[in-house]
């Protein structure tokens, strides 16, 4: 199965959803799920959104999942191990931050055939399962209420300027990007090079939308919210 789950949260911290949508192994959509979080943050969406997806499908069966955070995929695959020696505190001697996710999900993942693939976010010609979970996310954050195949949804979602901004067309018809705001007030820019977030040290490549985080540039899903 080939699979996509995303995240959203209209402010960081704010009216946030989770989504996602799964395919046959040729990447047809067959079915995806929604659902409401209330008021919380854009990391916690999207361990949330991978969490039910690992729940939604057959443990039995070999899974790729494409994520654009690479918050959700490192604190699984990466970091867990670090922070299960070191008693649940991170290397600055801090309590793990959303650790209910990161064990529900460590649990739900334990035996099963599990492949990450990192995806860019909202992409022209981008992931297009990518593109349905991000859309169906955002639509449950302002909506709050869920939606999906189960609740007799017809077709898939898609980005809308009501879900999503999306690059807009020059006048030579290539697409550009425009800052964007990050969540928290701050502008989304393209990374012209590759570098470190600021908040997790984890890599982000050249083109990678970033906003600034606790200390200097990093990944959106990383922007820690200023008081």
């Amino acid at each position: 199965m080939v699979a996509a789950c995303d995240g959203a949260a209209k402010v960081n911290p704010g009216p946030a959803g989770w989504a996602w949508v799964l395919a046959d192994p040729s990447g047809s959509p067959q079915r995806w799920e929604s659902g409401p979080l209330g008021r919380t943050t854009n990391n916690v969406a999207e361990l949330t959104a991978l969490a039910e997806l690992l729940e939604a499908t057959d443990p039995a069966v070999p899974l790729e999942i494409r994520m654009d955070s690479q918050y959700a995929m490192n604190a699984v695959t990466k970091w867990i191990a670090g922070w299960k020696r070191n008693g649940w505190q991170t290397t600055s001697k801090k309590p793990v931050a959303n650790k209910d996710l990161v064990v529900r999900i460590d649990s739900l993942l334990e035996g099963r055939d599990v492949t990450f693939q990192h995806v860019l976010a909202h992409q022209v010609n981008g992931d297009p399962l990518n593109a349905i979970a991000d859309a169906a996310a955002s639509t449950a954050a302002t909506e709050q209420a869920p939606s999906g195949t189960a609740h007799g949804a017809a077709g898939f979602p898609q980005p809308s300027p009501e879900t999503e901004d999306k690059p807009r067309a020059t006048r030579s018809g290539k697409a550009r990007s425009r800052p964007r705001s990050g969540g928290g007030g701050g502008p989304v820019i393209k990374a012209k090079f590759p570098g470190r977030c600021g908040h997790c040290a984890s890599r982000y490549e050249k083109g990678e939308e970033i906003t600034k985080v606790a200390s200097g540039w990093g990944h959106r899903s990383c922007l820690v919210a200023q008081a």
